[in-house]
């Protein structure tokens, strides 16, 4: 199969994913700003899943406005995040090289905040090599975009005004937001540990090592 662009998720892929206990304790410092007390984990998992309703339910519960929680949320998790990149808590993937060598057009679709996506990628050099990125902000219409909704990278694909485009991600739900998209998917499996076989979701293609891309891109 001939792709004309190759879309790419951030976390796991491009970048080592964020820490969700780093994330938890942002969440727990946006509650104690805000003067009330909540689970921290579990808004988590909201916000995960895209799970505005549970938020506002959460709130509305708390006293305050979704909209003030979800802005300083934003700001505590994207600060985290950046901070963890500055203190050399995570960096990007040394395979990362192989994404620079390919010829098609590319993308970012994740499920990230887009200030997050924009500030990694001038910090790691890599913003010049992407033509477009999609991320998701912490509102109802950025959560409802989130994967396995195909929005984001149906937008991206457009973009690139491609017509056989290739997704890769390291998640089942990736593999389920590029069918639901109608685009062949590569599910990237850096642990030893983890058999892609178990996931409930058939990739076309299946690697270790995004330096496996050029040869399967021929």
């Amino acid at each position: 199969m001939v792709y004309d662009a190759v879309l790419f998720d951030f976390d796991g892929v491009v970048v080592e994913t964020p820490s969700s206990q780093r994330l938890s304790a942002a969440l727990g410092r946006t509650y104690e700003k805000l003067e009330c007390a909540g689970p921290a984990a579990e808004t988590l998992r909201a916000f995960t899943s895209g799970d505005f309703e549970s938020i506002a339910r959460r709130c509305h519960g708390l006293g305050i406005e979704t909209d003030a929680f979800c802005a300083r949320a934003a700001r505590e998790m994207v600060r985290t995040q950046c901070d963890a990149v500055e203190r050399g808590l995570r960096s990007v993937y040394d395979d990362i090289s192989a994404v620079r060598s390919l010829e098609q057009p590319l993308a970012i679709v994740s499920d990230n905040h887009p200030v997050v996506l924009s500030t990694l990628l001038e910090r790691f050099g890599l913003r010049s090599s992407f033509e477009t990125v999609y991320g998701c902000p912490l509102t109802p219409d950025g959560l409802s975009r989130r994967k396995p909704d195909p929005t984001n990278i149906e937008a991206a694909v457009a973009d690139l005004e491609a017509e056989s485009a290739l997704y890769v991600g390291d998640r089942a739900v990736d593999v389920r937001a590029a069918d639901n998209a109608g685009i062949d998917s590569v599910l990237l499996s850096r642990s030893a540990d983890r058999d892609p076989a178990e996931l409930d979701v058939e990739p076309t293609y299946h690697c270790s090592s995004l330096s496996r891309l050029p040869s399967m891109l021929r």
